[in-house]
């Protein structure tokens, strides 16, 4: 029988998996997949190490009102009807906010969880369903070890004043600063550039990981020095449904002069806003590409226009710039994108080879180009399920990182 690892990423409205075989070296997951559509109509989807689609044995009647501890409860339940001969040891998670607490994975116990749970308001979209697939398993299988791996983790090397805002130091002292997000995408990037750049990859590179949710990680031997996101997950770049970095004083303006409740800005900010609320078209991109409405249009330049000068922005942190690196779902496959923002660094010495980017090969920029620029697919579930084989070999209490 072989022990294998179940990770998992709870997301606002899906739940990504993947199976790796316990034994180190087994990058290639066994299965991997995701439940989509949560909350409206759940699909599910599944593919083994070969590739072959596992549709026609999923969750073939799935309740539209499941929520993600159900889900996450069919899921365990598939994975056992159909991998005869696989048995689970340990499940990792992806958990959105670490704060202070932890700097790195770790076991996770009621502690832990009462921790995390502090943190629900720092990260509304995410934390509670990273958590309610957390409690599901520690329900059905409380013997199971959970690890959590957190998007924060990454981002505790920075520099004092990259997590400075400039508000009273008290208000710092007690963690109102600026903490950062994906940063698994970004450790695995960091792990793989020497593949891609051998020695430059210890250069000043800045990752762009382009979905639903966007930021960009100026990063130096391999470690972030500063980042787009903030205390939350709204600050920064235009993302799919959240408005980025935004004036203090227009949220003061809503509630103060519009007379909207907190709720109501909170679900404006976090729901109604980024790419869907511009266009009043969609959130994702590739529709708004293929969309002949102007307001598309401008939607996608306004955020080009945004990722770009927050690049910018990050070369100075930088005092300098190496490489570039784009990925995530936008950033691995729309051309347009990366072109419009690569654009306006041609002073910079930055030159695309424009077919190279038609055709999302790895190294886009010419030969003849200053910064080097490339397209690396990110794997944050590798990431997991290697912390997680880390951990359980060596479970003791003195192995707890952060706390």
């Amino acid at each position: 029988m072989t022990d294998a690892i179940l990770t998992l990423n709870a997301g606002s409205s899906s739940i990504k998996f993947a199976l790796y075989a316990l034994e180190d070296g087994h990058r290639v997951p066994l299965i991997h997949g995701k439940i989509e559509g949560i909350g409206r109509a759940p699909d599910f989807r599944a593919q083994d190490a070969a590739g072959l689609n596992l549709i026609e044995d999923g969750l073939e009647t799935i309740d539209e009102t499941a929520d993600h501890a159900a889900l996450t409860l069919r899921l365990l339940d598939w994975l056992h009807d159909h991998n005869g001969g696989v048995n689970v040891v340990a499940s990792g998670h992806r958990v959105v906010h670490g704060g202070r607490f932890f700097d790195g994975p770790v076991l996770i116990d009621t502690e832990v969880l009462n921790r995390l749970d502090s943190l629900v308001p720092l990260a509304p979209l995410h934390q509670p369903n990273n958590l309610a697939a957390i409690r599901a398993i520690a329900d059905r299988a409380p013997e199971l070890p959970q690890i959590a791996c957190f998007d924060t983790s990454f981002h505790r090397t920075q520099p004092r004043l990259a997590q400075l805002f400039g508000l009273p130091r008290a208000m710092s002292e007690d963690g109102l600063v600026r903490y950062g997000f994906h940063g698994l995408s970004y450790e695995f990037i960091c792990k793989v550039l020497p593949d891609y750049l051998g020695g430059r990859a210890d250069g000043r590179v800045i990752i762009a990981h382009l979905g639903n949710g966007a930021s960009l990680c100026a990063v130096k031997s391999r470690r972030s020095i500063a980042t787009t996101m903030g205390f939350t997950a709204l600050h920064g770049l235009v993302m799919g449904r959240r408005c980025g970095t935004l004036d203090a004083g227009a949220v003061l303006h809503l509630l103060q002069e519009q007379g909207m409740s907190v709720d109501e800005v909170h679900h404006l900010l976090y729901r109604e806003s980024g790419l869907l609320g511009v266009s009043g078209v969609s959130n994702s991109m590739q529709v708004l590409l293929e969309s002949k409405d102007p307001n598309a249009r401008e939607a996608i330049e306004l955020f080009c226009y945004r990722a770009a000068c927050e690049l910018g922005s990050l070369v100075a942190a930088l005092e300098g710039l190496d490489a570039i690196v784009f990925t995530a779902g936008i950033g691995e496959n729309c051309e347009r994108v990366r072109r419009t923002i690569c654009s306006r660094f041609a002073w910079l010495g930055v030159a695309l080879d424009p077919v190279a980017n038609e055709e999302n090969a790895t190294v886009i920029s010419r030969k003849d180009s200053k910064i080097d620029v490339l397209v690396v697919p990110t794997d944050e579930q590798a990431i997991i399920a290697d912390a997680t084989r880390v951990l359980i070999a060596r479970p003791s209490e003195q192995d707890r990182v952060g706390q």
